[in-house]
């Protein structure tokens, strides 16, 4: 299914009613327009592959909303150069590979997609490469893996439009234990003792997370009393459930992440839980996590590379996005392909415009600017990685919260409303709180 949007006629009432979230963006690209002789006004196609049914569509349609959200202020902006955007949907069913490469490639060839731009999708993590590198067209996603990286690397002249806009998932199991030192060094928290549970899903990146949690826990004082690996979907967590009851762990890390089994997991361990801090990867920060699990959803831990801050700008930017798209609306998946587009939009201003599919020396052009950008939104600070194309991680790769995406720690203190920042500094606005299951 195809779903494409049309642009409005830009306005500088548009621009400013839009402009709260990315304002210094915005205006940069107004003034590069004001500045640039005007192209003409053929519509700059912005395709996206998403999974806007499925099992993590709850994912996809906010990174539709996003993108649409972009879009308006971008053309309310005046366009690039005096171009609008026009988006493109192509829903990939929360299915794999070979969805999502024919997905990618009927945006390109059917619909003169200039550039494609997604969150993730469920595959291997690499669909896109091929396709956005055969048609000479910038590909830029948030699937989180470190086989981007590798792949990249490995052929970095063939792979020069295909950018990750996040850090790779190997950022979290060292993050997730540094944030546990951090909180005992603290005194926040007491571990009841050194045993670490780790449940993934079969997925590569839920593995990669899990392996790495595995393979640093002992550095950090923790022993790995569980590594179990669950069946997708999970609608019955009770035979993992048994297994912690009967060896209590301090810390239980979920890294799959699709938000419903996340909430059924909450729900059933509070019948009878353990004296455990939960942690979450990812799926917790959607608002579906909390519509779920309710009152059982308090006390939650979840981590991402790449969240919405509640700094000024964060905040700007989530009272406009739940404005529009509803309280339950999650500021953490749309602003993700949000700020993807808004810094697509200042690299193809700088580079002279947006190229078509094929023309890859103006596309190379903007692929340039795009990776030397500093672009500060919502998620944080995106500086890309030359080497890899992935996005820099604060503080594992930098100790500057101006040159690295924040690795943000948030929990749930009131089911109806979103995660508190409780990590890193200087993002933090809430401190950690004993969940209310614990003994300490």
């Amino acid at each position: 299914m195809t779903k494409k949007t049309t642009p409005p006629n830009p306005s500088r009432r548009g621009f400013l009613r839009g402009a709260g979230a990315v304002a210094g963006s915005t205006a940069m690209l107004a003034g590069l327009n004001s500045a640039a002789q005007a192209q003409d006004g053929d519509p700059i196609v912005i395709g996206c592959p998403a999974p806007l049914t499925g099992i993590v569509a709850a994912d996809g349609i906010e990174f539709r909303n996003g993108l649409e959200m972009a879009a308006d202020e971008i053309n309310g902006a005046g366009g690039i150069l005096g171009r609008p955007v026009e988006l493109v949907f192509v829903d990939t069913e929360s299915k794999g590979d070979d969805v999502v490469i024919q997905a990618a490639q009927r945006l390109i060839d059917r619909d003169n997609a200039s550039a494609l731009i997604t969150g993730y999708n469920l595959e291997t993590g690499t669909a896109l490469h091929d396709v956005a590198a055969d048609a000479g067209v910038i590909a830029m996603h948030s699937n989180t893996v470190a086989v981007h990286d590798e792949l990249v690397k490995s052929d970095p002249d063939r792979f020069w439009g295909t950018i990750q806009y996040d850090p790779p998932e190997t950022m979290y199991g060292a993050g997730l234990l540094k944030f546990l030192a951090d909180i005992e060094a603290a005194g926040e928290f007491k571990r009841p003792n050194n045993k670490l549970a780790i449940v993934t899903g079969p997925g590569t990146y839920s593995v990669n997370i899990a392996n790495a949690l595995n393979e640093g826990a002992a550095e950090f004082g923790y022993e790995v009393s569980l590594y179990e690996t669950v069946k997708v979907p999970v609608t019955d967590w009770g035979p993992t459930l048994a297994k912690l009851r009967a060896d209590p762990p301090a810390v239980i890390a979920v890294t799959h992440f699709y938000t419903s089994d996340q909430a059924q997991f909450m729900n059933q361990f509070m019948t009878d839980p353990t004296d455990s801090l939960v942690y979450m990867q990812y799926g917790a920060s959607l608002a579906a996590f909390r519509d779920i699990a309710g009152d059982n959803s308090v006390g939650t831990i979840y981590a991402t590379v790449i969240g919405a801050l509640q700094d000024e700008i964060g905040t700007a930017f989530a009272d406009v996005y739940k404005g529009r798209f509803g309280d339950t609306a999650s500021p953490n998946g749309g602003g993700q392909t949000y700020q993807a587009l808004h810094a697509y939009a200042v690299a193809a201003a700088l580079a002279g415009g947006a190229g078509a599919p094929y023309e890859e020396e103006q596309n190379r052009a903007v692929a340039d600017r795009l990776k030397s950008l500093i672009f500060r939104g919502p998620m944080g600070t995106m500086r890309i990685r030359p080497d890899t194309q992935s996005a820099y991680s604060y503080p594992t790769e930098t100790n500057d919260p101006s040159l690295g995406m924040p690795h943000i720690f948030s929990q749930i203190h009131d089911k109806t409303q979103d995660g508190v920042l409780i990590s890193p500094a200087p993002y933090d606005k809430g401190v950690f709180q004993m969940p209310p299951w614990m003994k300490g």
